[in-house]
Parts: structure tokens; sequence; C-alpha cells
């Protein structure tokens, strides 16, 4: 059921399926992967919406409270689940040979099958406490789920892989198929007569068929038995990890119904229904992220690109979410639900249900924080995580007096959670820029910024946008006069048609010196991560690193619009047919430079026989102490923010109407 993963370039062959392909751009990767699961998800969600008003209304609150203690077992032990699936993710990720892949996943599942054996055996002796302290109604609930554990800690294993080999698709089917199974399984048992029984039975039978349908491909077909070593720590960050992400999700429930009346505890149960629909679609995006993370170089330094998609997603799949929520009015759920489910004194469903959406809301970008780092060494978040979880147990015991102080009580602990991790991350992004030093760039001259605009939009003017300005303006783009006030005011007019946002976004301190770039300082030049740089980079924009994976794509001739861009222009600044003239930004002399323009010809002189053609180019750098607020030069979530304040500021600028004013009155104001 695995698939290859396709390349980016337009001429790549099939892969064969279970074998990873060539790394595309983590972008595409990380964008396509969520979205395929982020679809599986939302019809997993909408199955298990379905499979839970379906078992509430059939059993009632006192019989759901049952059905969801014994299912939020299961949640709690899918930490051991999740941590063999994300350590086979992580190795088979890194993986370059069949053979290894064969090896890990042969290893990994006698561990897990051992590992669910053992695990089923407690719970059958232990079935008799388990049932006393769950107020459950029998033990045989206990010993259908210790069932189960024979195969559900195995599957974890062959999902790993599914994910490892990003086989994205068939990971969702899988998912699919098990809510599927437990859906249509639960109201037929309990049609039948089984009651709470009849759910819970259903649940372990789709956990059997999940296990049997998540084949591992075609590669897998004679295992190697070739011992692959397994470290040690990430098996115990793996269990840390979900150890305390399962207690942050589920032990409320366990606790709601030690400490609540069973009609209660059923209440609050509904309520979590929405935790884990969030829950769901928020982790599609992390099942994405985790290998494209942890198969990406180690060059990528703190892989920051793939980190901030993945908030990015996760936080536009939580506004919209929650938000829905927003919109359904109160007497739907009592519809779907049931009367039961309208208890006094407790506060309205609705208002539970978007509460406990935005605390699972809050928890899941610490989980997308947690896991990146786990993707890419051993973690001490996730340790931090473990004891949050361990705050959570101990507050809802001390405060419990209401099923609101429930929620408010994790409420609080998330929110400290999520700032105690972005706090860290804040400052590295934002000290990143400046982490590295390089020796004194040499200054040739001072120049004003009317002359940096000017050159600007020398470069920009065969753009489309300028069409019909062109033919009228042609001299005054060609031939700027500087002295000209009214000529400056239409030239930076014409810049900002396409390139207002970019400007504005620059320090209003920046100085512009025209500086000169010896050879070793190419080493500090770095591409803006954006559209085709983004494809080679493999998280590493600086100018070297990118334009050694795209040599050998020219050398092999690959058939690509950007490719044969930058081969015309490779000829054009041989012969001095390309305006020479590169913009750069940074903090000062010894900091890093981004391009502001200029990538393409920047790229194109790299790639001539000689660097002696970069004594062909003029580079032109504005300098500023808070460049590092500009997000061209340090991408983060504090400068993108500032970004958009700025689009919105500035959204009713037009600069056509100042062009409309010189095309009235063009006649020239007195020099200056």
């Amino acid at each position: 059921m695995t698939e290859g993963v396709k390349t980016d370039v337009e001429s790549s062959p099939p892969q064969t399926p279970g074998v990873p392909a060539p790394r595309k751009a983590l972008k595409s990767q990380l964008l396509g992967g969520s979205l395929t699961l982020l679809a599986g998800s939302g019809i997993v969600g909408v199955t298990n919406l379905i499979y839970n008003v379906a078992t509430a209304r059939l059993l009632g609150p006192t019989g759901f409270s049952h059905v969801t203690a014994v299912y939020t077992i299961l949640m709690l032990l899918s930490c051991i689940t999740l941590s063999f699936q994300v350590v086979c993710a992580k190795y088979v990720a890194k993986s370059d040979s069949a053979e290894e892949r064969a090896a890990i996943f042969a290893g990994l599942h006698q561990r897990a099958l051992l590992a669910g054996v053992g695990i089923g055996l407690l719970m059958f002796l232990f079935s008799g406490s388990i049932t006393t302290f769950l107020a459950l109604p029998s033990r045989v609930l206990i010993w259908l789920l210790s069932l189960s554990m024979a195969f559900y800690i195995p599957l974890g294993v062959r999902r790993g892989y599914i994910q490892g080999v990003h086989a994205f698709g068939p990971l969702a089917i899988n998912f699919m198929l098990e809510g599927i199974v437990r859906l249509g399984g639960a109201v037929l048992l309990i049609a039948l007569g089984m009651g709470v029984k009849g759910a819970v039975l259903a649940s372990v039978l789709a956990v059997i068929v999940s296990y049997f349908s998540a084949l591992p491909g075609p590669a897998l077909t004679a295992l190697s038995f070739r011992s692959v070593a397994i470290s040690a720590g990430e098996g115990i960050q793996a269990i840390v990890f979900f150890s305390g992400q399962t207690v942050i999700n589920n032990f409320d429930i366990v606790l709601v119904k030690h400490f609540f009346p069973p009609a209660e505890a059923g209440f609050y149960a509904a309520v979590s229904l929405v935790g884990r629909l969030i829950n769901m679609c928020a982790w599609s995006v992390v099942h994405t992220m985790f290998p494209v993370s942890a198969g990406s170089r180690s060059e990528e330094k703190d892989g920051s690109p793939v980190l901030f998609t993945s908030l990015a997603l996760v936080s536009l799949i939580l506004t919209v979410l929650i938000f829905g929520l927003w919109l359904i009015p109160g007497f739907l759920w009592k519809t779907l639900f049931g009367a039961h489910f309208e208890l006094g004194g407790y506060g309205s469903l609705p208002q539970l249900l978007i509460l406990y959406a935005v605390t699972t809301g809050v928890y899941c970008l610490s989980s997308v924080i947690i896991t990146h780092e786990m993707s890419r060494k051993i973690a001490n978040t996730s340790w931090l995580q473990l004891v949050f979880s361990g705050a959570m147990a101990v507050g809802i015991c001390l405060l419990h007096a209401t099923l609101l102080q429930v929620i408010l009580v994790q409420l609080v602990l998330m929110i400290a959670l999520l700032t105690v991790l972005s706090v860290p991350l804040l400052r590295r992004s934002f000290h990143s820029a400046v982490s590295q030093t390089y020796p004194s760039l040499e200054l040739r001259s001072l120049l004003s910024e009317e002359e940096v605009i000017a050159e600007f939009l020398r470069s920009e003017f065969h753009h489309p946008e300028f069409d019909e300005y062109r033919h009228e303006f042609d001299h005054l783009v060609r031939h700027p006069d500087l002295t000209n006030r009214r000529e400056n005011a239409v030239r930076q007019a014409l810049l900002f048609l396409r390139r207002g946002a970019m400007w504005r976004e620059l320090p209003e301190n920046t100085q512009w010196y025209e500086v000169e770039l010896a050879p070793e300082d190419l080493a500090r030049v770095r591409f803006f991560p954006r559209a085709n740089w983004r494809r080679f980079a493999h998280g590493s924009f600086f100018l070297r690193d990118v334009m050694e994976r795209i040599r050998p794509r020219m050398e092999m001739a690959f058939r690509s619009a950007f490719l044969s861009k930058l081969r015309l222009l490779s000829s054009s600044v041989q012969e001095n047919l390309a305006n020479p003239t590169i913009l750069l930004i940074g903090i000062d002399r010894r900091s890093p430079l981004t391009i502001l323009d200029g990538n393409h010809r920047m790229a194109a002189a790299m790639l001539c026989p000689s660097v002696a053609v970069l004594e062909r180019l003029r580079f032109i750098c504005g300098f500023s102490p808070d460049m590092t607020r500009c997000c061209w030069y340090s991408t983060n979530v504090n400068t993108l923010l500032r970004y958009l304040a700025n689009l919105a500021r500035n959204f009713l600028y037009d600069p056509q109407s100042i062009i409309g004013r010189f095309q009235d009155n063009p006649q020239p104001d007195r020099q200056i």
C-alpha cells in the first residue's frame, strides 16, 4: 500500500512503491502530505463524531461514559504505539537503502509484538482493579481491551514505516478504515443487544482490521534480519513525549469518570469529542512534518522553514475549526446527543465545547514545537511536557468542583506550556540572523535612497506590471535625474506598483552603500526563502549551498523553466547584457547578507566558468541595526506579524494616483 515520493523535477522517473524517492522541496512535501492527511483526518473526524453521537444516543450518558472510559484507556496506551511509530518513521526516513529499512521494520515489529502481548497480559491480570477504579459495569470490557494490545502496539511500527517512506495516502486510508470499522461495528453490535460490550468490541475489531491492512509494501516481502542499532535515547524520548501527550489529551476523562457521577462524566465525554477532533486534524500536519524534518539534511541547522510552515498550517486548521464550532447553534448539539446531555449547573454544552476546543488548540501548537525538535535531536522539551502533564493531573485532583473548573485548569497549564516553549524559539529565531559574523566588507561610497530606488526600478521595469507605462517613462527610468523631486516620486510610485510591500519592510534608518564583494564574501550571501529557491535549498538558503544543488541539475539537462532561465541569464551575465546591479541587505559590515533584488542574476553569475565575472557586477547593500525586524532578512513569527501589520496599514496607498498626477502635469520641477 505504500507509494514513493516524486521529486519536483518535471522529468523525474516513476518510483518503486515502498521506496522513498529523491527528496523534493520541504515545503511541497509538507503541504502535500499535510493536505492528504488532513483530508483523511477530516473523514476520520466526521466518522468518529458520528460514532460518538450514535453510541451516546443508543447508550445514554451512563453507558456512553463507560465506553469513553474504556476507549480512553486505549488512548492512554497509545503512547507506546505512537512511540514505536515515531521511532520507526524517523529511522526509516533517514535510511538510504531498502535492506536497512527492512531491518529496522523487522526489529521494531518484533519488539512491539512482545510489548503488546506483555501489556495485554498485565491488563488481564489487573482487570478487576481497573474496573473498580473506573466504576465499570463488567471486567469483560477490560478483557476485550487487553486482547487488542497484541495488535495495537505493533500497528504503530507498521504505520511508522508507511509514514517514514512518505506514503501519506495509504496512511490516511488506514486511519479512515479504523474509524469506519469502529462506527459500523458499534452500530451493528449495539443493535444486536450487546450494549456497552458491543461498542468496546467494535473498537477492538477496528484495531485488528487496521493492523492487517497496514501493509508495509513490496519492499518488505523478504525481510532482512540484519541487526540495526536503535538508540535507546530515541525510544526513551518517544515514550516520554507520548506519555505526556496521552495524559494531557485523555487523563482528564479518566479523572472526571472517577470524581463525577456517571451522567455528568458522560456529559464531559461529549465535550471532549471536540478536543479529539481538533487534535486529529492538527496531527495530520505533525505526521507529515516529522519524516520530512527527520529525513532532511543535517546542514539545515534548526529547520525553521519546516517548523514555521507547520505552525502556520496548524494555526489555520485550529482557527477554521474553532470558528466553525462557534457558528454551530446550541440546539443542534442537544439534538445530536439527546436531551439527557443538557445538565443544569455545568454550563451549556456549546460554551464548554468552545473552551475545550481552545484548550486543545493551544496544546496542539506546543506539540508541533516539541515533535519538530524530536525529529532532529534528543529534545528536553519532551520531559517538560511530561512535567506539565503531571501538573494537570494534580490540578484536576485538587480543583474539580465543576466541569468548567476542570477545563480552566487545563487551559491555564496549556497556555503556560506554550509560553515556555515559545520564548526560546522566538529568541532563537530572532537572533539566528546574527549568529555568525564575517570579515568586514569594504565600502566604496554612500548612496542616497533615491539612487537605490532608481537602480531597483531599472531591474524591475521589464515586468508586465509596467507595460502601460514603459513607453512614457522609459527615459525617466533609463536616464534618471536624481535632482528632480517629481521624477524621484514617480520612480518610487512605479517601483511600488510591484515592490511596495518589499520596500516598506526595510527599516527607516537603512543606509545604502556600494560595496566590494570579494569571492570569499560569497559565503555570507543567501537567498530569501521563496519560490523556486525552496526546491533546491533543503533548508539552507546560503548562496553556495543552493548552487551546489543546482549545478548537478544543470549538468544533467533537466527540463525546467527555472533552470532554463538561469542558463539564459548566465550567458547574458558573461556578455554584459544583464543589469549588473545586485541589491543586498544586512545588519552591518560583518553580518550575513540577503539578496533583496537580483537572485537569478547572482545565481547565473555563480554558474559562469570563472568567478571573475563577479567583478562585472555592482553590489549595493543596505545596512541597519534593525534589519532583524525585516521579514526579507529574518523570517520568523515576529517579522511576519510586522509584515501583515504593514500591509494593513498601507492597504489604501495607491501608487497609480501619483503616476496619474505626473501624467496630467508632466512639466518638470526646478532642479534642486
